[in-house]
């Protein structure tokens, strides 16, 4: 035994030792799977780690450099076409072994988490939330939704919801500036997925789009352009969505803002991304509520 493999062997028993010294200072556990497992692994790398390092220090010292090259080479550095590793090549079936025996019989998938006791709770919580607050006054749900509101929203929408001047979408204006709608009617849209469907692009070009975009961005108030019978076969003569078949255009609804929150939109800043399954329906509900209220 060279003096390598004896300094080798000290130093994976030392590692060993050491992790030991610490699992005992910790009073861990060892009679808990995990962290039974988690030690056996510890000790696999530190034996593994000095295994590998003095097989291929002796192997740097005598191998030579031999073998096919590779036709690919750069600046005249190539590389030898020899097998792969036979240590490495075991390693890897082996971990590969072992990660299906964790999965399905050292910690299966159904096992019990903290992960999962904390989502059961959470949706406990929110089914013990909603019939709470299923018949809650409009005072009650504005007040909830200004809250979900500056934690959520206000990052971005800024506290009054303003839109930081300009950088997202300003709910204090009531709907769509005029350029904004001009881009739809100009390049369509399908990002909030209404059962209508997808709204093409070039439904109007010119004055038609000009006087569309004036009057919706304007509260669809005075007299109605005869432009604006191409967005009412889907939005309605009246602009409010079709019952929800379409996105309504006059203010924020409840249906509007549900679809948003499940899709996300594209905005000035960048895309607001999806917040599916973080908002229960009655904060949904409540964060409409005070949208409504702040044009």
């Amino acid at each position: 035994m060279n003096a390598l493999m004896i300094k080798g062997l000290l130093f994976a028993a030392v590692l060993i030792g050491a992790t030991i010294a610490v699992v005992k200072s910790m009073n861990i556990d060892l009679s808990d799977p995990i962290n039974l497992i988690t030690m056996i692994g510890a000790v696999a790398i530190a034996v593994l780690t000095v295994g590998v390092s003095i097989k291929y220090i002796n192997q740097m010292k005598t191998d030579k450099a031999e073998g096919e090259l590779a036709d690919e080479n750069w600046d005249g550095i190539g590389e030898y076409k020899n097998e792969l590793p036979a240590g490495w090549a075991y390693s890897f079936l082996g971990t590969l072994i072992w990660a299906v025996w964790y999965w399905f019989v050292g910690y299966p998938l159904n096992a019990f988490s903290q992960i999962g006791q904390y989502n059961e709770e959470v949706l406990a919580y929110n089914e013990k939330f909603e019939e709470v607050h299923k018949n809650a006054t409009p005072e009650i749900l504005k007040e909830m939704g200004e809250s979900i509101f500056l934690v959520q929203c206000a990052p971005c929408h800024g506290e009054t919801g303003d839109g930081l001047s300009g950088k997202a979408q300003d709910f204090t204006a009531g709907r769509e500036s005029k350029e904004q709608v001009l881009d739809i009617i100009k390049n369509g849209s399908d990002q909030l997925k209404y059962p209508m469907g997808a709204m093409p692009g070039g439904m109007a070009q010119g004055a038609d789009a000009e006087a569309i975009a004036e009057y919706v961005a304007g509260g669809m108030k005075g007299e109605q352009p005869a432009s604006f019978g191409v967005c009412a076969g889907c939005h309605g003569a009246d602009g409010k969505g079709n019952g929800g078949t379409a996105p309504n255009i006059v203010e924020y609804d409840q249906t509007l803002v549900e679809h948003v929150l499940e899709n996300g939109r594209k905005g000035a800043i960048g895309i607001m991304p999806s917040f599916k399954g973080r908002l229960t329906p009655v904060q949904q509900k409540a964060l409409a509520t005070y949208l409504g209220s702040l044009k």
